[in-house]
């Protein structure tokens, strides 16, 4: 069997977990024979031969004896350059950048067919969890209706410790940032940016269509408050970051990230720390559900070896629900639920609501459950930042199936 030679961009924690993994693997047959970083001093946990780095990227690139590359650096625009210019080349590549690969798909499937080359990116989405290779060969039809899930380990932890610990919200962050589940900076998890990257990538491999970041709504759990933690516990529910992307008609699906009210019967109430799951729905077969580590050294490590194994044997995405005549097209023309809590803020008066199923006004905060339109929740996102304010989602997609 004919031996990969890697080409390895990003030796951090990622990266470091790669090297670990393809030595312990004994079928791999691959080797990583260079590795470009930014820093040749940078201190590492994990030994490498100093031979085998450079901080020159054509050092790779132009490498003959190099027959894939790695990327899993953390710039989104220095990836995208890496990436390209292997592709054209007919390098090969296995990525982990959501962000890159949420931003440029449609390029990048197009580069991947002018030049008949290959880009795996299953550790993108989900780490440990192969949901872009199960969404392109198991559920390659059109009787896919829902993928919903918890893509983030970060916001997922923080909000374990909350309702399963009875930790404040500023002790479980500070908490995952101790342990390497958020960044010193944060925001990229907790606002929801990486479920949504990821959401659009999976997107593409569900229902053959790309819908652009910016034309999603997307709310995250910053402004999550004592009040809201309260309201869940005494409903008998507990809050999480989920992203979903649901075919509404036959004619239509939508897709968004925010906070959800998940109640004991779904099988993500039971998704904690820094797991993901997700739940894949289908007109024939209800609900199948995935779960595995999201985040992580190893577990993103071990999807990327994955995807190099597959190359072994020559195996690319072949993009088929791309191909359909008929597919669905993007609406944020559809009603949601929603509960809103709010103090200073004039919610009632920036959101349009349908219909008010129940309000509450407090000394400290007030809250609305109603009715509204995604599009409405989409043009007012920039009013609903303030600090003082937070939306979850009530689920209304699908209930009286999971009776």
């Amino acid at each position: 069997m004919a031996q990969i030679k890697i080409g390895l961009f990003g030796f951090g924690v990622v990266g470091q977990g790669i090297f670990q993994v393809i030595q312990r693997a004994k079928n791999a047959h691959a080797e990583i024979v260079r590795i470009c970083v930014r820093s040749l001093d940078k201190p590492r946990k994990v030994a490498a031969d100093p031979a085998l780095f450079t901080t020159t990227a054509d050092d790779i690139l132009n490498d003959p004896q190099i027959n894939l590359i790695v990327e899993v650096i953390d710039d989104a625009q220095a990836s995208y350059n890496i990436v390209k210019k292997a592709l054209l080349k007919g390098i090969p590549v296995v990525s982990g950048n959501k962000t890159m690969i949420a931003n440029h798909l449609p390029e990048l499937i197009e580069i991947q067919k002018n030049n008949n080359v290959a880009l795996l990116y299953d550790a993108s989405s989900c780490g440990s969890i192969p949901v872009i290779r199960n969404l392109e060969e198991y559920y390659d039809n059109d009787l896919l209706l829902e993928v919903k899930g918890i893509l983030n380990g970060s916001s997922n932890y923080i909000l374990s410790r909350v309702f399963d610990h009875k930790d404040s919200y500023a002790e479980a962050l500070a908490q995952a940032q101790a342990l390497g589940f958020a960044e010193s900076d944060p925001s990229f998890d907790i606002e929801g940016y990486d479920s949504l990257f990821k959401l659009v990538i999976i997107t593409v491999h569900a229902l053959g269509t790309y819908v652009a970041p910016e034309r999603i709504f997307t709310y995250g759990i910053s402004t999550i408050h004592d009040s809201d933690i309260q309201y869940a516990r005494e409903k008998g529910v507990k809050i999480k970051l989920v992203a979903q992307v649901v075919k509404v008609s036959d004619e239509h699906f939508t897709m968004f990230v925010m906070p959800e009210f998940v109640s004991p019967s779904k099988y993500i109430y039971s998704v904690d720390d820094e797991y993901n799951g997700v739940v894949i729905r289908g007109e024939c077969y209800d609900r199948q559900f995935m779960f595995g580590k999201g985040a992580g050294s190893l577990p993103t490590a071990s999807s990327i070896l994955s995807d190099v194994m597959a190359r072994l044997h020559d195996y690319r995405y072949e993009y088929k629900k791309l191909k359909y005549v008929q597919k669905p097209d993007y609406t944020t023309d559809i009603m949601l639920k929603i509960y809103a809590r709010y103090s200073a803020t004039d919610v009632l008066n920036i959101l349009k609501f349908e219909k008010i199923h129940e309000q509450y006004i407090g000394e400290e905060s007030n809250y609305v459950i109603g009715s509204i339109r995604l599009s409405e929740l989409l043009e007012k996102r920039k009013n609903l930042s303030e600090p003082d304010v937070f939306l979850a989602n009530i689920p209304i997609f699908f209930l009286n199936k999971d009776n």
